[in-house]
């Protein structure tokens, strides 16, 4: 069994993170856009660097694999550009244009911080409230984390929980509600000091999302549409997939079938934890989110009081944009990327801080099935960058961000940052072969499963995710998590009593090692799991699972 590495969902990308990628889809190469836009406003001269920046677009989508790309550049206030290159979709004619609308998964945790720092504005909470003060029944797995956890600590990876910790309540879609999801965090392990260092998490956003609600009165959607999308002027953008309607300018996600043929993936919504990725914007309405960031919260209209109106104060935005979690530097894959290692690296409330040549880099990534994106601001150069893409490849977003910055940041310099991506994603391809050739090196081929095939069968429960069913089949085992749809699989026996798990749907790219541990008596005690592949994406933490079996009818669910 050939094991390709996984295209990264890239939620918590450093600058230098890659992804695994082949050959591109050919669609019409685009011109670089005109100095001055449509109407009366006058868009700013792109920069000497940039003047071929359409034929770099395209290098970087075909070097990638990349059907799409939107491109959004801000500065001084002004739009310098705003353009699509290439496909929505693979084999159709569409174009992405600036107004395609793309998920931007992660990068939708800015919105959510901005909406609570607009409830502390109008009192309705504190950032340093602690979370059981709005939402009395919230529990950790851990009473002193439960108690001590503040609204601030949702937004900034410190909670102790570990890389990704809980994701498989709502990613892929689940049919557990978000108060259910949160609920159910109460029984996700915490393998880490609160307060003690950095690790990703989606789900304390799914707790954001609740006490937004709460001390607004409205759906985080309806919020975040009357109160952020409305008066920044997003007129394009969605907080779910389930208002796209067909015939709408949006992209499709394409994924790698098997890590190697890149097919068209279904749109998903997270509308069980919204405030982690729910929100799909364009290049066009992202371009003025950047603007009304970069002006401090100011907002092109004016007030009742004849001041400018804010979305949020100078204040809320300081705080968003300090550091509260360090994160530890490392080194660069490959030393073409050297020097994109920052000085320092940190998270705020919902953004990456970290610097490139000696200025300051306030930033975030999103990752989708089939979507990946980047939303870069340089505060002291009021300069504002967003690549948003339709595949699965975090090296195509970085390479096109650190060329515009670069434009304005190093102008003498022109580096080839997609040839230094390249470079890098193939060293990644080479270490997760090198990976699964070590599990078929200690792999032992005459062994075989203790027990006939139909005693693994059966329902397993985990205390945090639910029930997962193993059923015998046609003299094979299949394994089904049982508020996953996608979730379900072949198992197939590897060695003793560890099997793997070859997922139906191909672009997922999350086949899995299955183990059961059995008792004197040769009964099935436990169940585990792990990624067979490194570069699985962290939100299939199939690690975390403690599933053991239970005697209730498969497929139910009790607790």
């Amino acid at each position: 069994m050939s094991q390709r590495p996984l295209s990264l969902r890239l939620a918590l990308c450093c600058a230098l993170l890659v992804s695994a990628t082949a050959a591109m889809a050919q669609a019409p190469a685009a011109k670089s856009p005109p100095p001055v836009s449509t109407g009366d406003i006058v868009r700013p001269m792109l920069p000497a660097q940039l003047q071929d920046f359409a034929a770099y677009v395209d290098s970087a989508r075909k070097t990638f694999d990349v059907p799409g790309i939107a491109v959004a550049i801000v500065k001084d206030g002004h739009v310098v550009m705003e353009q699509g290159f290439g496909l929505r979709e693979i084999g159709k004619p569409e174009s992405v244009d600036a107004n395609t609308l793309f998920a931007i998964a992660s990068n939708t945790k800015a919105f959510t911080a901005a909406a609570l720092q607009q409830l502390a504005g109008q009192g309705k909470l504190k950032m340093d409230d602690r979370v059981i003060d709005h939402l009395p029944w919230f529990r950790m797995s851990d009473p002193y984390v439960t108690h001590e956890m503040r609204i601030r600590d949702l937004l900034a990876h410190r909670s102790g929980l570990s890389l990704g910790a809980g994701d498989l309540l709502y990613w892929p879609p689940t049919s557990y509600s978000t108060k259910e999801v949160v609920e159910r965090l109460a029984h996700v392990p915490i393998k880490n000091g609160f307060r003690s260092g950095y690790a990703y998490d989606n789900i304390l956003f799914a707790v954001a999302t609740l006490v937004i609600e709460q001390a607004s009165g409205q759906s985080y959607a309806d919020y975040v549409r009357e109160h952020l999308f409305k008066p920044v002027g997003m007129d394009e953008s969605l907080v779910d997939m389930t208002y796209l309607k067909p015939g709408m300018d949006v992209a499709t996600g394409h994924a790698k079938a098997d890590f190697k043929d890149l097919k068209p993936v279904p749109p998903m919504a997270w509308l069980n934890d919204p405030g982690a990725g729910g929100i799909y914007s364009s290049a066009h309405d992202l371009a003025k989110w950047m603007n009304v960031q970069l002006a401090g919260g100011v907002l092109p209209a004016m007030g009742s009081d004849g001041k400018p109106a804010r979305l949020f104060s100078e204040d809320s935005q300081r705080e968003m944009w300090s550091v509260l979690t360090p994160i530890k530097i490392g080194k660069p894959p490959v030393p073409e990327l050297a020097p994109l290692v920052p000085n320092f690296s940190g998270y705020g409330e919902s953004w990456f801080l970290s610097d490139y040549l000696g200025r300051k880099l306030v930033w975030h990534t999103g990752g989708w099935p089939g979507m990946v994106s980047r939303v870069t601001l340089v505060p002291e150069l009021k300069l504002g960058v967003v690549v948003l893409t339709n595949a699965e490849s975090g090296a195509a977003f970085n390479a096109v961000t650190y060329r515009v910055l670069d434009a304005y940041l190093n102008p003498e310099h022109k580096t080839d940052w997609v040839a230094a991506y390249d470079k890098a994603v193939k060293q990644s391809e080479a270490k997760a072969d090198d990976s699964f050739a070590k599990h078929e090196a200690a792999r032992d081929k005459r062994s075989k499963p203790s027990l006939p095939l139909a005693k693994y069968a059966g329902s397993y429960r985990d205390p945090w995710y639910g029930d997962v069913i193993v059923s015998h089949e046609n003299g094979k085992l299949r394994l089904r998590f049982s508020k996953t749809k996608q979730l379900v699989g072949t198992m197939m026996p590897w060695q003793h009593d560890t099997f793997t798990v070859r997922w139906d749907d191909r672009t997922l790219n999350a086949d899995a090692f299955v183990t059961f541990s059995l008792d004197v008596d040769g009964h099935v005690s436990e169940v585990r799991m792990q990624p067979i592949s490194p570069l699985t994406d962290f939100s299939f933490d199939f690690q975390d699972l403690r599933m053991v079996p239970v005697a209730d009818k498969p497929g139910t669910d009790k607790r």
